[in-house]
């Protein structure tokens, strides 16, 4: 049955995401040693954020987590998806779990909630997500906008897999990381990082005098690289830099950009 929409709901389907399901008596368990996200609180409140890292503790892919009466589904960029299902079929060893693709429409919406939606765990300026329904209404949201409000890094943007460590781009703020939960794959190299005074790189928020290329160097009145601006709307962007070198004038292909935020 299709929801009952509330006439100030803005939503449209997602695009470029993929869902993985996980079934098995031992999904749950098995996703634990894995994944960034303590599965326990995905059970609990229907919906979390996490990644698979590296053994070095660098980004293999970001997804949310949906907790269904018989299978967990792992909700990711569509270019990661074949990647991240062949690597989680690695790990199964004898734990009794199958990991598939599957075909489902996921709706993206801000303003009252149908029925059956999940809010999105990084942040309430993301609004919400309803798994199964392809559902239009309103004018259409600038997410774009919305992630540089709320710091929200993005794969293809920001978060770059075989590269990104996590904690520079804002996982712990984004519910996105558990300190406490135990081992996972990359644990050792996040936990050490978390431990530290401070962070040699951050994402932070900036203002951009013009539109430039995504991926632009940002450079220090003497040359010198401070950061990357990458998504850009309405004069806002993120950009990924060295804490140490914001302080001054800095530009991005000859245009002006300053700090205004930081995760």
């Amino acid at each position: 049955m299709t929801p009952v929409l509330n006439p100030e709901t803005r939503c449209a389907p997602v695009a470029g995401r993929a869902q993985l399901r996980v079934t098995g008596e031992d999904r749950v368990k098995y996703l634990q040693g894995l994944v960034t996200q303590d599965m326990g609180r995905v059970v609990r409140d229907g919906i979390g954020y996490g990644a698979l890292l590296t053994p070095q503790g660098k980004l293999i892919a970001d997804f949310l987590l949906v907790a269904q009466p018989d299978a967990v589904l792992i909700d990711v960029a569509e270019d990661l998806a074949d990647d991240l299902a062949r690597r989680l079929t690695m790990f199964k060893l004898r734990s009794k779990v199958v990991v598939d693709r599957v075909e489902m429409p996921v709706t993206r919406g801000i303003g009252p909630a149908p029925e059956g939606a999940l809010a999105d765990p990084r942040d309430a300026a993301l609004g919400w997500r309803l798994y199964g329904q392809a559902l239009t209404q309103g004018e259409a949201v600038d997410w774009d906008a919305r992630r540089i409000a709320a710091l929200v890094p993005e794969t293809g943007a920001e978060l770059v897999p075989g590269d990104s460590f996590i904690l520079e781009l804002g996982f712990e703020r984004l519910h996105g990381v558990d300190f406490r939960k135990g081992c996972y794959v990359g644990q050792e190299v996040t936990a050490r990082m978390h431990h530290k005074t401070t962070l040699r790189r951050g994402l932070v928020a900036v203002q951009v005098a013009g539109a430039v290329p995504m991926g632009t160097p940002m450079l220090m009145e003497d040359g010198r690289e401070a950061g990357v601006l990458y998504t850009q709307a309405g004069g806002q962007g993120l950009a990924l830099v060295r804490m140490d070198r914001i302080g001054g004038p800095l530009t991005a292909d000859g245009v002006a950009v300053s700090v205004s935020g930081e995760a």
